[in-house]
């Protein structure tokens, strides 16, 4: 009997050792899953006249700040399905869905917003990204498809000062000394989307040579460098004098805030031809500037923990493009000249209620002329208080319910009308609503 086992033991051994060697394969799944993020923004505003309206009241040009964003119903979900092996290698794949991002209308249930073609469900990102590669290292990374790259915003301005944003590819490391270096190219058509496209329906497709190296200690605290070298396809240019080439590149200073409790982050970027749009701020945009244009960007924001209940987020922005000939009247515009404080304290009540301020000054400064402006400087203002429903009474504790009242002003009737401000002949406005907005 004895015997007779001995070949069914056999069998089973080895078998049991097929097992382990098909268990230790390199390309055996480890874990393998999806990861759902997202965003959330629903502003519920009205003007004096209890009517909605389509502007942002001057915030995304520098010169408000507030809970301005005019997107009545902004979604965002981003998936991410992501891979272990067995040697170590992962895999990512990415994609952004984002739904009525610029579109203020509030519309109801009878479903006419499919007669609308703005701000509809869109793919905004969808990348590949391959990581840990053994013949390229570990903390190594390639990717390849469309993607926003190395985004950085303002908090109170919410502008996206830098990025790259188009169809790509790219190679990502981080080095022993755990400083992250990195090589893309990324391109983007500036006549996508257009119905009636310009320059006859040529293509003007600019794009983008990226290198950064983020993460170098010092002076208490870290820097990022980012340079950018930007091309345009030139067999029909809009204009003439279009640039077809440009450079931009910038230095980001992260650090706590200024030397106390918080964070904050500062940079200082240049550019000059396709690269005028703040430097490193490259998309479908950049294929607007002229030749000799070119512009210097500065900015510095971040959040300070006074004490257990106050807060306080500032902003500080300075931004000088020269020769960007943004179809002013007369003579083009020369010289721009921006720059914005904002600041938003905030007190904590109890750990689901906070109180929230926000006032900020901007200045812009034109061309004597320009736009229909009497005065060559153009003081802008904004001044807002809110009550904030929240799950967590952190500076971005979200989800949230924010009703809020906003008042914006300028002292030059022009720029009342160029930024939203509805009433002729005033120069000043309200604004009431109710915010709701969530991260995840």
């Amino acid at each position: 009997m004895k015997h007779k086992l001995v070949p069914v033991a056999a069998a089973l051994l080895t078998a049991l050792a097929s097992h382990n060697v098909a268990a230790e394969s390199a390309t055996d799944i480890l874990t393998d899953g999806w990861e759902v993020h997202g965003y959330g923004s629903m502003n519920f505003r009205f003007n004096e006249d209890l009517q909605s309206f389509d502007s942002e009241l001057g915030k995304p040009d520098y010169r408000t700040a507030g809970t301005s964003g005019k997107s009545a119903n902004q979604i965002e979900f981003v998936l991410k399905k992501h891979t272990e092996f067995a040697n170590g290698v992962y895999s990512d794949f990415v994609t952004r869905t984002e739904y009525g991002n610029g579109d203020s209308f509030y519309y109801t249930s009878s479903g006419a917003e499919k007669t609308n073609t703005v701000a509809q469900l869109e793919v905004k990102e969808a990348y590949v990204a391959l990581g840990n590669l053994p013949y390229l290292g570990d903390g190594t990374e390639i990717w390849a498809g469309r993607r926003f790259l190395n985004r950085a915003a303002g908090i109170l301005s919410g502008e996206f000062w830098k990025q790259s944003s188009g169809m790509g590819a790219g190679f990502e490391t981080n080095l022993s000394s755990g400083h992250k270096t990195g090589f893309a190219v990324v391109a983007a058509d500036p006549e996508a989307g257009f119905e009636d496209r310009p320059n006859d329906g040529e293509r003007t497709t600019v794009t983008s040579f990226d290198l950064y190296y983020y993460g170098v200690k010092a002076l208490g605290g870290s820097f990022d460098f980012d340079a950018k070298f930007m091309t345009r396809a030139d067999e029909k240019l809009p204009r003439v004098d279009s640039a077809d080439d440009g450079f931009g590149v910038s230095v980001t200073y992260n650090r706590d805030y200024y030397g106390f409790d918080g964070w904050s982050q500062t940079a200082i970027a240049y550019g000059e031809g396709l690269g005028s749009n703040r430097g490193v701020n490259f998309g479908g945009w950049s294929g607007d500037w002229l030749e000799d244009s070119k512009s210097l960007f500065i900015t510095s924001y971040g959040v300070l923990n006074i004490n257990n209940n106050w807060q306080l987020g500032t902003e500080f922005t300075y931004w000088a493009p020269e020769n960007m000939d943004w179809g002013a009247t007369g003579n083009a515009t020369d010289e721009v000249t921006r720059y914005i404080f904002a600041a938003r304290p905030t007190y904590k009540v109890n750990d689901n209620f906070r109180w929230e301020f926000t006032g900020s000054y901007a200045v812009e400064e034109v061309n004597g002329g320009q736009w229909g402006r009497k005065d060559k400087a153009t003081d802008f203002y904004t001044l807002e208080a809110a009550s904030v429903f929240t799950v967590n009474a952190d500076y971005f504790g979200r989800p949230q319910i924010k009703p809020y009242v906003t008042w914006v002003g300028t002292n030059d009737e022009a720029a009342a009308g160029a930024i939203g401000i509805t009433e002729a002949g005033e120069k000043d406005q309200f604004v009431f609503g109710v915010h709701a907005e969530i991260w995840f």
